[in-house]
């Protein structure tokens, strides 16, 4: 259990210096804890080592400028993420509601248990955690609905509206002590209808370097040793990381009208795990349950990990004595008013509205985030990256047909998109009664790679075969230095779309051999 404790400080600490969202949280997360303790084999000190070498992959891809490649989480697959997460969180705090021990992770058997054994409900338990979640949601209404005290006011107003304010934004700690103090009084009383959270370990953990041997009954595991043992997990555990960290980030960014930045998160989140393993941590992300307390709890900075990370150390410090009393019915109403209003029931409508497209990556992150919340993240950013290779392989072409036709691409071409302009251009050209040349308008077109010179080679290659000419019009000065440079044989091109269909008149045009002026260059 402490190590869980000695992963909950230094992340708090860092993000305050190096984050960029003031929500967030860092710490231990029950997805992080399962990934480390299978590519760990439940030993300390590979998880201590798999933290150091963790961060120190994240801190390399900040360093190196990859953030960029978050920015292909998309919105849908964000909001698909927290609609998902806030059911499974909420529901997997029931089970501290209602009092029932042993119930599994895994969300559908989860949901299994938890209706099976019903019955096995504790009474205390269920009715502290029911007033909690009710005293939550008052105090949460009361601040929303309190009306402003004027300056102008009687010092009597003024002061209650102090002290309601207060009461309503500091509610999770109030709900907490209140509860706390409940439990301690049945203890007080010789009986205890509340499950508690217990006895935790006291002491801070000792500042020094991860290890990177293990002594074993046969020797010593030395360092190669540990990292061929770790295997994929090197890889797994800093991505999952960084994905959750900047998925949450994001999800609370969007939510609160404010920007991170993903190079700055992906430092935070490397230089946390860096440190955090010279005090016995094992690897933490964002947390979505925390940062969710965190935003509800009305916290305007970074500056509030300090009160976290402090908290958590006065608490191995001084005062595991007195956390033992806390119910965790509270807690767990704590999360569950916190992580509710994360469901956002009309992203799904306005998606069918706006572009019913998007729903595919928001339905494949929603439902596999009930199985696992990292498949779910990354089956999301799959399917929105299938969608987005789609649109690049088969950009929106606009034909217009008279003496010649004119081709528009609505958009850059890219080598998967050859294909389809050369099939567009020879389907509608040489389907047509008479055939006809082509002009290609690249008004919209800002870059192009060498399969595309290659492919459009063989287009003037196929169209001249049939006594067809191709030309350009409107290119950009980048791709019309390129397609220069590769001198293409009957490459020809006009200013503008104008002057093509100006000096592409009927009386140019009769002539079927040699639909184009001679000249390459029109200026």
């Amino acid at each position: 259990l402490q190590y869980g404790l000695y992963s909950s400080f230094m992340g708090c600490f860092v993000y305050f210096f190096l984050g960029t969202a003031k929500d967030v949280t860092l710490g231990p997360t029950a997805i992080m804890s399962l990934l480390v303790s299978s590519y760990a084999f439940h030993e300390p000190v590979y998880a201590v080592l798999l933290a150091f070498l963790s961060g120190c992959i994240q801190l390399a891809m900040g360093l190196l400028h990859l953030g960029f490649l978050l920015d292909f989480i998309s919105c849908p697959v964000i909001k698909g993420f927290t609609s998902a997460a806030s059911i499974t969180i909420s529901f997997n705090q029931i089970k501290n509601i209602l009092g029932l021990q042993g119930i599994p992770r895994q969300f559908f058997l989860q949901v299994y248990e938890t209706l099976r054994r019903i019955g096995e409900t504790r009474a205390g338990d269920a009715v502290l955690g029911l007033a909690c979640l009710a005293a939550l949601a008052a105090l949460r209404a009361m601040k929303s609905h309190l009306p402003r005290a004027a300056s102008g006011d009687p010092l009597a107003v003024r002061t209650s509206y102090l002290i309601v304010w207060i009461s309503a934004t500091a509610r999770n700690a109030l709900v907490v002590l209140f509860a706390g103090l409940v439990a301690y009084s049945f203890q007080v009383m010789g009986s205890q209808p509340l499950t508690l959270t217990g006895s935790i370990p006291r002491g801070l953990p000792a500042f020094r370097p991860p290890p990177f041997s293990m002594a074993a009954p046969n020797g010593t595991v030395p360092f190669q040793s540990m990292v061929e043992d770790m295997g994929v997990g090197l890889a797994v555990v800093p991505l999952m990381g960084l994905l959750e960290t900047i998925a949450i980030a994001k999800a609370f960014a969007s939510q609160n009208g404010y920007r991170i930045d993903p190079n700055q998160e992906l430092l935070a989140l490397g230089v946390a795990n860096i440190l955090g393993s010279f005090v016995s941590s094992y690897p933490i992300t964002g947390s979505f349950g925390r940062t969710a307390v965190n935003a509800q709890s009305g916290v305007c900075t970074p500056a509030g990990g300090l009160v976290t990370g402090t908290v958590v150390l006065l608490s191995l410090a001084y005062l595991t004595s007195l956390f033992s009393y806390i119910p965790k019915a509270a807690l767990a109403a704590v999360i569950i008013s916190a992580v509710v209003p994360m469901f956002d029931v009309g992203i799904f409508r306005t998606l069918w509205r706006v572009k019913r497209l998007d729903l595919v990556p928001l339905c494949v992150t929603f439902l596999l985030c009930f199985w696992e919340v990292q498949y779910g993240i990354v089956a999301g950013v799959l399917v929105s990256g299938i969608l987005l290779l789609y649109s690049i392989a088969r950009p929106p072409i606009k034909v217009l047909e008279g003496d010649v036709l004119l081709v528009q691409p609505g958009s850059s071409l890219h080598f998967p998109a050859i294909e389809c302009l050369r099939d567009t251009v020879c389907s509608r050209a040489l389907t047509a009664s008479p055939p006809r040349s082509v002009i290609v308008d690249c008004c919209h077109i800002s870059s192009i790679d060498y399969t595309v010179v290659v492919g459009l080679a063989e287009l003037l290659q196929e169209l001249h075969r049939h006594g067809l000419s191709l030309a350009f019009c409107g290119l950009k000065d980048p791709v019309l230095q390129v397609l220069l440079s590769a001198d293409l044989e009957g490459f020809q091109h006009f200013p503008s779309r104008e002057e093509a269909e100006r000096c592409g008149g009927a009386e140019l045009w009769g002539s079927r051999t040699d639909p184009f002026p001679s000249t390459t260059e029109s200026s």
